[in-house]
């Protein structure tokens, strides 16, 4: 969905021009806004030629369309600003913005909202497995606060099989319990 808003105009512009909702109100307030508000993508000569009564709306809007593409990026993504500003139903029922929300409408796609909720793939023996090893952990403290020797002694005896950091944590906190 990563088209650019000039291959996205370049869609559209057939629906555009074929649009009874863009009549000749709405088409000025676009070269306006567009002349107005960024003159250096729609100079006052280009806003005149396309205002022209005398030439059907149709056309007007073709002309505009193909004299924006030929300017580039920026002038594109600002015609739809000015689209959605100012014709809002028109720029919702547009070809690419109908194929964005159905893109990423759940019902068409059920594939994307399935993709969301892949956590990992190790499994529930996994997580049973882990949640154990937590659970003991916590006995062990636990006990271990009750002056029980040998709760101090088995998590020392549990950092055997620990990264360096931990082992050194659980060693320490070991051999400060025997001290007391």
């Amino acid at each position: 969905m990563g088209d650019s808003f000039h291959e996205q105009l370049i869609e559209d512009s057939d629906f555009l021009k074929a649009d009874r909702r863009l009549d000749t109100e709405l088409v000025d307030k676009l070269i306006l806004q567009l002349n107005r508000i960024y003159p250096q993508i729609l100079s006052d000569k280009e806003a005149t030629k396309f205002r022209n009564l005398d030439v059907p709306t149709s056309v007007r809007v073709g002309e505009l369309l193909t004299c924006l593409q030929g300017k580039g990026e920026e002038a594109c993504r600002e015609f739809y600003r000015a689209l959605h500003l100012h014709v809002e139903e028109v720029y919702y029922s547009l070809p690419t913005r109908l194929r964005l929300r159905d893109y990423l409408d759940p019902l068409k796609y059920p594939g994307v909202i399935n993709q969301k909720y892949v956590l990992n793939d190790r499994g529930p023996l996994f997580f049973l497995g882990c949640f154990s090893v937590a659970v003991g952990m916590a006995l062990l403290y636990y006990y271990s606060e009750a002056k029980l020797t040998g709760g101090s002694r088995a998590l020392g005896m549990a950092a055997l099989g620990l990264k360096r950091k931990a082992q050194e944590v659980l060693i320490w906190y070991a051999e400060e319990s025997l001290m007391k």
